[in-house]
């Protein structure tokens, strides 16, 4: 059996060497590191493989959030809904723009944004929802949608996550996330179902005025060279990431299928284990990539196990150990604790296994046998 890894981005490399070693090899011949072919490149066929009008390239995921509100002309202190269980990213882009986070609760199936806690939290002051397509599920954008529209809100889809990920409406129109909002944002950090050799991200959207202002704003607000139209930024995908996203994208799907596959392998070993809890999928079998798969621990016991794990040199998560509302940074006396009872339960409960396109049977095999073994020592 190879070594486990949480992410094995080595192996995944070895299969594609020879097409990422010519692609970034050509970038270096032509010297065309900013702005070259292969970034226009990557952007046409990332705008076809989502069926969305725009892709704007830019540096990383956390700037793709940050210029997807800058283009929106909100003022300080406007207020933005988004899930108090995710990465910090989400919410510290709202903080630095000197806008007001609104966090709310999440589904305890899905861990992504309630619904319904939306509803209850929108104000007079409320200007956008970001729903997180948490950990490679899409979050429910059908109602998502009917209240930004009711409410006349902007909805920013943070898919750093969900890349490849398909929601299908009631009425059974399909739309790949990050292209149902009016923007959805990716990162593509290198452990990411799609990602480069460092840092990179993208916004989408399917508005042309949308487009060009965020166009703008990712190169210091400039539409000409030395004009400076809108406050800008310097966030730039280089050409050899974008070269390495080219050789990537077209096995896009076969990694998420390869993902889908050890995700039914864990949760078949897992289903007479009645101490964990299995994601649970909303909706068609497509609409989750599992960029992680996190079990919930339900006896009170997560710690206890990731400590056994760590003994026997077994990789796992602990995605998130604390809610957004408790981290220093963020705490704020309007929040209530009551009002995140999930989101508290979920940094108690939660763990994530290693999940990758290289994930080998055997592996799964093993690491399961160990969990099962763990908790039924503590039963005897």
């Amino acid at each position: 059996m190879k070594k486990i890894q949480m992410v094995d981005l080595q192996t995944q490399y070895e299969f594609i060497k020879d097409k990422v070693d010519n692609s970034v090899l050509e970038v270096m011949k032509n010297g065309t590191f900013i702005n070259g072919p292969s970034v226009s490149e990557f952007q046409s066929n990332l705008e076809s493989y989502l069926n969305v009008k725009h892709v704007i390239p830019c540096a990383n995921g956390t700037d793709a959030l940050q210029i997807a509100l800058m283009s929106l002309e909100l003022k300080p202190g406007d207020e933005i809904i988004t899930s108090d269980f995710t990465f910090a990213a989400t919410v510290e882009v709202i903080a630095l723009l000197s806008l007001t986070p609104v966090l709310v609760d999440v589904d305890i199936d899905t861990f992504n944004i309630d619904c319904d806690k939306v509803v209850k939290a929108i104000t007079s002051k409320t200007k956008a929802i970001i729903p997180v397509h948490l950990f490679g599920q899409v979050a429910n954008m059908e109602k998502l949608m009917s209240i930004a529209k009711t409410h006349k809100l902007f909805l920013i889809e943070d898919n750093a996550q969900g890349i490849g990920s398909t929601y299908e409406f009631l009425n059974n129109t399909k739309v790949k996330s990050g292209a149902i909002g009016d923007i959805g944002t990716t990162s593509f950090f290198p452990s990411k179902n799609l990602g480069c050799f460092g840092d990179g991200g993208a916004i989408f959207t399917n508005d042309d005025d949308l487009a060009h202002t965020i166009r703008g704003i990712v190169n210091h607000g400039m539409y000409k060279r030395y004009h400076h139209d809108v406050v800008g930024v310097n966030s730039r995908l280089d050409s050899i990431q974008a070269a390495v996203l080219n050789t990537k994208l077209p096995l896009l799907d076969f990694y998420n299928e390869r993902r889908k596959q050890a995700s039914l392998f864990y949760s078949k070993r897992f289903e007479s284990n009645q101490y964990l809890i299995t994601p649970i999928v909303k909706g068609n079998c497509q609409s989750h990539v599992f960029h992680q798969y996190t079990l919930r621990v339900i006896n009170g016991m997560r710690d206890a196990l990731a400590d056994y794990l760590s003994e026997l040199k077994i990789p796992f998560g602990i995605y998130y150990p604390i809610p957004l509302h408790r981290q220093k940074a963020y705490i704020d006396i309007r929040y209530n604790e009551n009002d995140f009872k999930t989101s508290n339960l979920m940094s108690e409960q939660v763990i994530s296994l290693p999940m990758h396109s290289e994930l080998e049977e055997d592996q799964i095999d093993f690491i399961c046998e160990k969990i099962n073994k763990f908790f039924k020592d503590q039963d005897s």
